[in-house]
């Protein structure tokens, strides 16, 4: 299960004074303009995304109006005028439910990122108002979430004590995604990104190990080969995350496919599994020793992953995410990777 946590920092009645811009890693550039004309898409379809957004969310016109605050005769109206304005079907009617067409799935998608643009827009304009309050929306691994996360939250609390943190863990791809959809602001990653839409900045290295159960046959080593393992089963992150695709990386470089016996979403889970007796893994550092495993230096020179903050390119920060980046970045050589 993915975990979305949202906390809000006490507030002090001391206000610390803004401290001096921090600059930017890259220049801002303006919004595309479209064309504002009486016909001009944008000005047709503007007003009606957010109560199409309402309807897609609830699969449901009643619900979906009473969420709204208006008639569930003019929020159906409203939807007929968008499909209309579009020429496609965005809505399959069943009974009193709606489910979305193949159209519809693609116009919601563009139609949350849009609304999300606004509403960060919005945030903006109301952080200017008050440079040291406002909300971070921050995206980490959950490797990241014991130890180098916590410290810092709480470094930078102490500075900035107004601001709000919404918090979510979760694999990079699924992270990268929703920061590209404008749901997040920062994320601490690995690997690190390619590609012209995404800034990152490098902020440490871990070594991988070779975690097998203490009684394992290897388990009194400093350093083994992965090949070593070639016929033990593996338990591993499931594909899509980035840790896995360093692990099929690794193994293919070694001469053989590992012969995956579970699959998990969190490295502690799969940590317990191989003490557990259920296989082997290649995993980071443990933040804290168990003795029911034996973790061990492999030899390969890629058995390492970087972890890198990441934002999107050219797109404006508020003061707040701008003044927690430059803390991140300054943090980068005290982050807790036990490597």
């Amino acid at each position: 299960m993915h975990e979305c946590w949202i906390i809000h920092a006490v507030t002090n009645e001391h206000r610390s004074a803004p401290g001096p811009q921090q600059p930017r890693d890259t220049d801002v550039t303006g919004p595309s303009n479209v064309e504002l004309s009486a016909q001009a898409p944008a000005v047709l379809l503007a007003p009606l995304l957010a109560q199409f957004a309402a309807v897609a969310r609830q699969e449901h016109v009643t619900r979906a109006a009473a969420e709204l605050g208006m008639p569930q005769p003019t929020l159906s109206r409203a939807v007929a005028r968008l499909e209309a304005l579009l020429g496609v079907t965005l809505l399959a009617r069943e009974g009193r439910a709606v489910r979305l067409t193949r159209a519809g799935e693609i116009f919601r998608a563009a139609a949350e990122r849009a609304l999300a643009e606004v509403e960060r827009g919005a945030e903006a304009a109301r952080a200017e108002a008050d440079p040291v309050g406002g909300r971070v929306a921050f995206g980490f691994l959950h490797t990241m979430g014991s130890e180098a996360v916590p410290m810092l939250l709480r470094e930078f609390r102490v500075s900035h004590p107004r601001v709000r943190f919404q918090l979510v863990q979760d694999y990079a791809e699924s992270m990268l995604q929703r920061l590209r959809a404008g749901e997040l602001d920062l994320c601490l990653v690995s690997p690190r990104p390619d590609g012209p839409e995404l800034t990152s900045r490098r902020l440490g290295e871990q070594r991988l190990r070779l975690v097998v159960p203490v009684e394992h046959r290897l388990a009194g080593r400093q350093r083994v080969r992965l090949g070593e393992v070639a016929g033990d089963p593996f338990v591993m992150l499931e594909p899509g995350y980035g840790l896995r695709r360093i692990t099929d990386a690794l193994c293919a470089e070694a001469g053989f496919t590992p012969r995956v016996s579970f699959e998990g979403e969190e490295a502690e889970t799969l940590r317990g599994m191989v003490a557990a007796g259920l296989g082997v893994a290649v995993l980071p550092p443990a933040t804290a020793p168990r003795p029911e495993v034996a973790e061990l230096g492999l030899t390969s020179a890629g058995a390492r992953r970087e972890l890198a903050l990441v934002w999107v390119t050219g797109r404006p920060l508020t003061p707040p995410v701008e003044a927690f980046r430059a803390h991140v970045l300054s943090m980068r050589d005290q982050l807790p990777l036990h490597s």
